[in-house]
């Protein structure tokens, strides 16, 4: 007899929420971790902490270059970095140690470890053997690295390195434009580092709406960063005293060199399935190394996988969205994932958010399509909190005036995007947005302002 009627294989977002979810349906549910600690890359060394730290240099900037502003007057502000530090060490304590007594509250046993698969139905820790009817792989990604460059975690770092640094860099380049190396480059740059960006493709944020992307780089620059585009880093040299980085400009194939105190590798991600067992107990694979799955079952009878380890974007909700899916679906119930409808934020100042299709996508497929716009200068509250830059975008059909995708930047637009997305869930049009009364003055009447610009216009533009 099996012991569990599911494990799950990794403590992240995927799968602490499957194991809840599981536990909650009446499903005898243990979950194999191999930190000290629950939460996965997302609370130890991704989402939060780096949340954190945005917090915390935001919080400083505000305090360097605003508070004058509005009369707030006292003295010079000054960085306690190791305390800096500690304050991110303390919330990730926090957020681990939560996930923990939810297992505890919810009988979820927590098997401390490294799994392999062993035979079907059964997974090896340690020296111990579990069987279960259902096992569910959710072991998430780790940094990639290019050819030529070697992470050390002390000068060339991938993000966990950075979130960890003993003190500011006076120069940091980072190398790649997405969601992590910006964030990151933003945190940095506000406690005066030089931050150098260099990225392969001529844009920032590949696969964000081409104007929110334009828009943002522009923001960024202002707020010190500097950007080489089209460049293919060939490889960092590490001295004693500060790296150096050999890149190739792709229009004419010239040769240049950085020189950084420390080297921020954020290229992506990709799946972590190292010491699975997943090739011996014949789980099929992409040729991009993720697990093959339909429906997120495996092509093996009562194996599962969800998160980054399968197709989809690598974000902790999608995965999260997944874990419950799948708890849903081994319990008898029907799990349901809108892959149409999961959002996408990028936490610098002002923040980025979109869901659903941005215009390139709509272009190349044919469909036609209207655009409300409306700048957050329009927005009475957030010019007062000195956040007016940045606009909104609603994508609507053409002819039934659907919600087709929402593209943002702005104050709060992590939380405001949401407003959409639960439009979307309910195949809302844009009048739907338009007639609903928003409280004033708040952030999210620009949603409301963009709206109206699908329609007859927007009442403050």
């Amino acid at each position: 007899m099996a012991d569990y009627d599911v494990i799950i294989i990794g403590g992240g977002p995927g799968g602490y929420v499957c194991a809840i979810r599981c536990a909650q349906l009446g499903l005898k549910t243990a979950c194999v971790e191999g930190r000290e600690t629950l939460g996965g890359t997302c609370l130890n060394v991704g989402c939060i902490p780096s949340k954190a730290l945005l917090h915390a240099s935001h919080s400083y900037h505000e305090a360097t270059h605003n508070f004058a502003k509005m009369g707030l007057i006292g003295k010079v502000l000054t960085v306690d970095f190791p305390k800096l530090i500690d304050y991110k060490d303390t919330v990730i304590k926090q957020n681990t140690a939560g996930i923990e007594f939810l297992f505890k509250k919810n009988k979820v046993d927590w098997i401390k470890g490294w799994a392999k698969l062993t035979a079907k139905g059964e997974i090896t820790v340690g020296s111990d053997v579990h069987k279960a009817a259902n096992i569910v792989i959710a072991t998430g990604s780790d940094s990639t690295s290019l050819p030529g460059v070697e992470i050390d975690e002390k000068m060339v770092v991938s993000s966990t390195g950075a979130l960890a640094l003993s003190k500011i860099p006076k120069s940091m380049v980072v190398i790649g434009a997405g969601v992590i190396g910006l964030e990151m480059g933003s945190v940095y740059a506000r406690l005066g580092t030089e931050v150098t960006v260099v990225e392969y493709l001529d844009h920032i944020t590949p696969g964000q709406d081409a104007e929110i992307a334009k828009t943002l780089q522009r923001s960024l620059k202002k707020q010190g960063l500097k950007f080489i585009l089209g460049a293919a880093v060939q490889s960092v040299e590490t001295l004693k005293t500060k790296a150096k980085v050999h890149y190739k400009l792709r229009k004419n194939d010239s040769e240049a060199t950085l020189d950084a105190e420390i080297v921020l590798v954020a290229t992506g991600r990709r799946p972590f399935t190292d010491g699975l067992g997943l090739e011996a107990a014949g789980v099929a694979l992409t040729k991009r190394g993720q697990i093959e799955t339909q429906g997120w079952k495996t092509n093996i009878d009562g194996i599962w996988a969800i998160g980054d380890v399968i197709t989809g974007p690598m974000l902790a909700h999608k995965a999260e969205d997944e874990g419950m899916a799948v708890a849903e679906t081994i319990a008898g119930q029907h799990g349901h994932v809108n892959y149409d409808v999961i959002p996408g934020v990028i936490y610098t100042t002002p923040e980025v958010a979109s869901v659903g299709a941005t215009e390139e996508m709509l272009k190349e497929q044919g469909i036609s399509y209207k655009v409300g716009k409306f700048s957050f200068m329009g927005n009475g509250r957030a010019k007062a909190v000195f956040a007016g830059e940045g606009f909104v975008k609603i994508l609507a059909d053409a002819k039934t005036d659907r919600i087709l995708g929402c593209h943002l930047m702005g104050p709060s637009a992590g939380e405001l995007i949401h407003e959409i997305c639960v439009a979307m869930e309910f195949g809302a049009a844009a009048e739907d947005i338009a007639r609903t009364c928003h409280a004033h003055p708040t952030f999210s009447e620009a949603m409301r302002e963009a709206a109206l610009a699908c329609g007859d216009g927007a009442i403050h533009a």
